[in-house]
């Protein structure tokens, strides 16, 4: 699959129809063919795939569509990557094997970070020039959480939900997901006991994960070429950049090598470190202030600028504007739009 490349399968149309959504007109806001789809499939850039789920929103004449369609989800209609994790011995493995085989289906990465006696997951989406639209990700953590309670068979439910929008739908968000719901976070987390990770799956099959496994490992060997060292490096800052610089120092022992090496490596692809971390912070930058009501200067901490003003200068050298102004047009263009 090419880096930014991902499948787009019919049924997911067919599911939507189902749940009321014209998809026909979906496609046509999203400027996606129909015929694309003639071998069951569309391959959708992210930016396409973005647009198809924006579009979704914008037709969709209910509040719930991304819950729902990530909790009705049955067995057989189900991804390799959940297939793989559904089978797992427990809660735990069967994270890794979605964060692991994802991959296969989309440019998603999934983090997985034990703290404090936290489990939180990470969703990030490698190649995406914007956040992603808010019903995608209700999808995402409606279909985990499902992923969870019907491996476990138990009601388990999440610590907390960690979303990087504005506050909206608040109440039926918390009783979707039975627990607290924070809204103007840095980034989309799902967040478990750690303990919850040994919880013991009754839909475990080993047998079917030994015929199942090897070809996922064989098929996510054949693509790793997909993915580039900067594409590595942009993950990583991502998930260490909240509050803090990232030192290359670090960044180079998270990736297994030291600075030198990184330094050089990146400038055999033609790029630096210190472009792929304002890449990564212009990108961080423009999600939180279309998507959060964080202010500039919370937006500038996170993104581990010392001081508002720096923050400031490098945003205008991005966007020719100032971080108040480019949020103002970018609420202005929205009410301008057509429903």
């Amino acid at each position: 699959m090419s880096a930014d490349l991902l499948p787009l399968p019919a049924s997911q149309l067919e599911r939507l129809a189902a749940l009321g959504v014209d998809v026909a007109r979906v496609l046509r806001l999203s400027n996606i063919a129909r015929s694309r789809f003639e071998e069951g499939k569309a391959r959708v850039t992210t930016a396409e795939f973005f647009a198809f789920w924006r579009a979704v929103e914008d037709v969709a004449d209910t509040r719930d569509l991304g819950l729902r369609f990530g909790s009705e989800t049955s067995p057989h209609q189900q991804h390799v990557a959940s297939m793989a994790a559904l089978h797992s011995p427990n809660l735990g493995e069967a994270l890794k094997r979605l964060a692991r085989y994802k991959r296969l289906v989309c440019p998603e990465q999934i983090t997985i970070d034990v703290v404090r006696g936290e489990a939180r997951l990470r969703f990030e989406w490698l190649l995406a020039g914007e956040g992603p639209p808010t019903v995608l990700i209700d999808g995402i953590f409606a279909g985990t959480l499902l992923l969870a309670q019907r491996g476990t068979g138990r009601p388990i439910v999440p610590r907390r939900v960690e979303l990087a929008r504005r506050r909206a739908n608040e109440p039926m968000l918390r009783r979707h997901f039975g627990c607290d719901v924070r809204f103007d976070a840095p980034s989309d987390l799902l967040v478990f006991e750690a303990k919850a990770l040994d919880e013991p799956f009754v839909t475990y099959n080993p047998e079917l994960l030994e015929v199942i496994v090897p070809g996922l490992d064989a098929a996510l060997k054949e693509g790793v070429g997909a993915r580039s060292l900067a594409d590595d490096v942009r993950s990583t800052l991502g998930q260490r950049i909240s509050g803090e610089r990232p030192a290359i120092d670090k960044v180079a022992k998270a990736m297994g090598m030291s600075p030198r090496t990184l330094q050089r490596r990146l400038e055999e692809l033609g790029t630096s470190y210190q472009e792929l971390l304002d890449d990564v912070r212009r990108r961080s930058a423009r999600r939180l202030l279309a998507s959060t009501d964080l202010d500039a200067g919370e937006v500038a901490f996170l993104l581990g600028f010392e001081e508002l003003n720096s923050f400031t200068r490098a945003f205008h050298g991005w966007e020719g504007t100032t971080p108040t102004r480019w949020r103002a047009n970018q609420s202005t263009n929205e009410k301008g739009a057509l429903p």
